[in-house]
């Protein structure tokens, strides 16, 4: 069975035009934690991208304790800073600053899934700085021959799949500099870190189904999957069940205590990474199991599945 850990500490981002009431997005997560038992604070993450952190932790009461955050995404240095703010409240994050950006940012996690995620490479890019055809080329040197995406340390632009995301040779510089300036025009000022290039390899995409689970890790334990949160449906695929014991391994090397990896089955039947993030700010999918999702945090358990439409278990 089971067993409940101590009481628990969530502070989710609060509603912009509300700041007493979570966000919509996470309210259903919040009044979970409460059923259960733990307790949700509210921080404001306009605030915190504001550079104000004092201001984001004005309604955590002194004293709180250690707390997870579960809202939307913060950069690295924001959040360094809402720790640091929380700390003087007597509080602090479960999550340090340095495991937060070890899972959230590629080149943090990239070396210990190496074997199991596409090559990869890297430039630090401010925003708007649109790294040189030869530095570009360099670059792509360091990958496989063949198409490439564009993303940076923590998001892509996928759904501008031709415009600033896929690359469908490395060897086309005037290619590979139009994506990936478009990529840079598009991100503007929400660029983070620089550009990326991550080969590409072609995954299978079960029809009516998830291309991609999601699995969330606790303390190097995988403790849920789901389907992913751009799958149209909330099943979980009807694909051979992925061997996490390689990403085990990655995962405890990393060690942060609350991990997602989103996994996807390429074409050759291999079980690939394609996407490691804190799961702090991982999004959850809108027909996931929000309290299962909610023991996650509160209770000490095995892996779990989230029901599929049909209300069963899938194998």
């Amino acid at each position: 069975m089971p067993t409940t850990t101590a009481t628990t500490t969530v502070l989710h981002c609060c509603d912009p035009m509300n700041e007493r009431r979570a966000d919509a997005h996470f309210a259903a997560e919040a009044r979970q934690l409460r059923a259960v038992g733990g307790t949700a604070l509210l921080v404001d993450h306009d605030a915190l991208l504001a550079g104000d952190a004092e201001r984001a932790v004005a309604r955590v009461p002194a004293g709180a304790g250690a707390v997870w955050y579960r809202g939307w995404m913060v950069p690295a240095e924001r959040y360094a800073a809402l720790d640091a703010a929380l700390r003087r409240r007597g509080a602090e994050l479960v999550v340090t600053p340095e495991a937060y950006r070890r899972a959230h940012e590629l080149p943090g996690w990239y070396e210990t899934f190496a074997s199991l995620t596409p090559v990869s490479g890297w430039l630090p890019t401010a925003p708007g700085e649109v790294p040189d055809p030869q530095r570009l080329a360099a670059l792509a040197a360091g990958l496989p021959p063949g198409a490439a995406v564009v993303k940076d340390y923590v998001k892509s632009r996928k759904h501008e799949w031709d415009e600033a995301c896929y690359v469908p040779d490395l060897a086309d510089p005037a290619a590979l500099h139009g994506v990936v300036a478009r990529f840079v025009a598009l991100q503007d000022e929400f660029l983070t870190g620089g550009v990326v290039l991550r080969a590409f390899e072609t995954f299978v995409a079960p029809p009516a189904a998830a291309a991609e689970v999601r699995v969330w890790w606790r303390d190097g334990v995988p403790r849920l999957v789901t389907a992913h949160p751009d799958s149209p449906v909330a099943e979980v695929p009807e694909l051979p069940e992925p061997d996490l014991e390689p990403v085990r391994a990655a995962v405890r090397a990393l060690d942060c205590p609350f991990v997602t990896t989103d996994l996807a089955l390429r074409a050759d039947g291999v079980w690939r990474v394609v996407e490691v993030g804190d799961g702090q700010v991982s999004d959850l999918h809108r027909e996931a199991d929000q309290a299962a999702f909610v023991r996650l945090l509160t209770t000490d358990q095995a892996l779990l599945r989230t029901p599929s439409a049909s209300g069963t278990t899938p194998a």
